[in-house]
């Protein structure tokens, strides 16, 4: 596999404040405790004017079908990139969807997107929220006219690809070259695992990540916090939503969505596919005395997790570790 030059290391070893996004040569950069990505970016090139075109169309909401909804509508920096307070994604017109909004981070390590899985390329990733009526509710083609006949964005293109030409496979990958180099790696849990600067986690923090291990980690494995399998969690005897088996066709998979990451989750509330749960006390809670007996409940959860108050603070605590602040707040991933 064909690795960058990893030039975007300020991204996981220097303080935002340091360097200037004018400064940053955009790269993509494999934090040491990561594995090797999915995405590598050898067909898609990633440059600075690449990068700096994605993330204007990531922002941009004359592409929505009533010129309101963005990317970034739905997916806030400050939730993580994920939707602050609404329980499912708010489209066009001022439609709600069916699903949460899932955050935006560490992308290139996925095989499939969304809660189901319904896509395996994080390029084409994008065209369920452009096509989806209670999102964008438009399609290529018309965002296509749109932006050849909008300045400045053909001296964009130009600048990112080398001729002014318009396409839909163009806009594709300049949105990837955006949301694919959003790496969060610089929480405190990092920091400990990569031993620098002598990060410790308090009593507290290393209770809960002991407690995590034993009691959480099979679904939400390190370092991405998730194994990116899809499990029934027993939320509902019966799911209102089929989840996976719409995507596979599978009986099995009835009820099924992929284990969400766990980093950044002090940021991206509300929790669950639906949103349904407001607060980590409350996912705990249903853990601890509410798993559903689904047909397809996971059979590491017929007996739920029980927990007491002590450890459930514990692992509240540990779950603060994995909040990346540089992340949450780096301007280069800003609108302004």
């Amino acid at each position: 596999m064909l690795f960058l030059s990893i030039a975007l290391m300020y991204a996981c070893s220097k303080n935002e404040d340091e360097i200037t996004p004018e400064e940053t040569k955009i790269v993509f950069s494999v934090p040491s405790n990561f594995p090797a990505p999915t995405y590598n970016f050898e067909d898609n090139k990633l440059t600075n004017a690449g990068f700096a075109l994605g993330k204007k169309l990531f922002y941009e909401a004359r592409l929505s079908a009533d010129k309101s909804v963005s990317c970034g509508s739905c997916h806030q920096q400050f939730a993580g990139f994920t939707q602050l307070d609404h329980r499912v994604s708010h489209g066009v017109n001022n439609c709600q969807g069916k699903r949460n909004t899932p955050p935006l981070f560490n992308l290139a390590w996925q095989k499939a997107f969304f809660w189901d899985g319904g896509v395996k390329n994080i390029e084409t990733s994008p065209l369920n929220a452009i096509t989806d009526a209670c999102e964008m509710g438009t399609d290529l083609e018309t965002i296509v006219a749109l932006l050849k006949n909008t300045a400045p964005y053909p001296d964009l293109f130009k600048k990112a690809f080398g001729s002014p030409e318009i396409n839909s496979q163009r806009v594709l990958k300049s949105i990837t070259q955006f949301t694919a180099v959003l790496v969060s790696c610089n929480s405190k849990y990092d920091k400990v695992m990569r031993k620098e600067n002598g990060t410790t986690f308090s009593s507290t923090e290393l209770a809960g990540y002991n407690l995590f291990r034993e009691k959480c980690s099979s679904c939400h494995a390190e370092p991405f916090f998730t194994d990116f399998s899809y499990r029934s969690n027993g939320l509902d005897i019966t799911s209102t939503d089929e989840g996976r088996s719409h995507i596979t066709g599978v009986n099995t998979d009835f009820g099924k969505f992929r284990v969400p990451t766990l980093r950044n989750i002090e940021y991206t509330s509300p929790y669950m596919h639906d949103g349904r749960f407001y607060s980590l006390d409350e996912v705990l809670e249903h853990y601890n005395s509410g798993v559903k007996a689904s047909s397809n409940l996971d059979p590491q959860l017929k007996n739920g997790i029980t927990l007491s108050v002590t450890e459930r603070e514990q692992i509240k605590a540990f779950l603060k570790t994995l909040t990346d602040n540089e992340f949450i707040k780096n301007t280069l991933y800003s609108e302004t």
